[in-house]
């Protein structure tokens, strides 16, 4: 049997131990790592986070592994990014100022808003049953997860 190898990046700022666990739950074999030989030399990789978008920037930067992390996407190794650190693949975030991010998904992170589009107050964070609805800006969604969908179908936000 093939077991699969995955690379964690281990930048500071994530719950390494909790994405260990459930890799190896799914039968991997995980390697943690903030050396960049490590990560480009990794078949699968995941760049996990926990916190400020703006800290996670930082602490990848004093580690040199934004280039790192840039090269992993030309070489078309597969990345994926868990809370945070999927946050950190887009352009850029406006959480606590605009912050510049990886670039490696055209994006940037906005705050939810306080208030639906029917004008009601959200709680935040929004745990439970909503219908989808366009955005303002999107009024599709071809090419995305939600291409199934229509507006009004309800989904369970967590």
């Amino acid at each position: 049997m093939n077991i699969p190898r995955v690379t964690v990046i281990d930048y500071g700022v994530g719950n390494l131990l909790s994405v260990q666990r459930g890799l190896e739950h799914c039968g991997a074999h995980v390697t943690l790592t903030s050396d960049a030989e490590k990560i480009l030399s990794a078949s699968r990789i995941v760049l996990p986070g926990v916190g400020a978008f703006q800290n996670g920037m930082q602490a990848l930067e004093k580690l040199g592994l934004i280039e790192v992390i840039q090269e992993i996407e030309n070489r078309k190794i597969p990345l994926l990014g868990i809370c945070l650190g999927m946050q950190l693949l887009l352009t850029e975030s406006e959480e606590f100022g605009l912050t510049k991010g990886l670039g490696l998904i055209p994006g940037r992170v906005i705050p939810v808003p306080t208030h639906a589009l029917n004008g009601e107050t959200q709680k935040i964070p929004h745990i439970g049953w909503s219908s989808l609805q366009y955005s303002n800006i999107e009024k599709k969604w071809d090419g995305s997860v939600l291409h199934d969908n229509q507006p009004g179908s309800a989904a369970y936000f967590v």
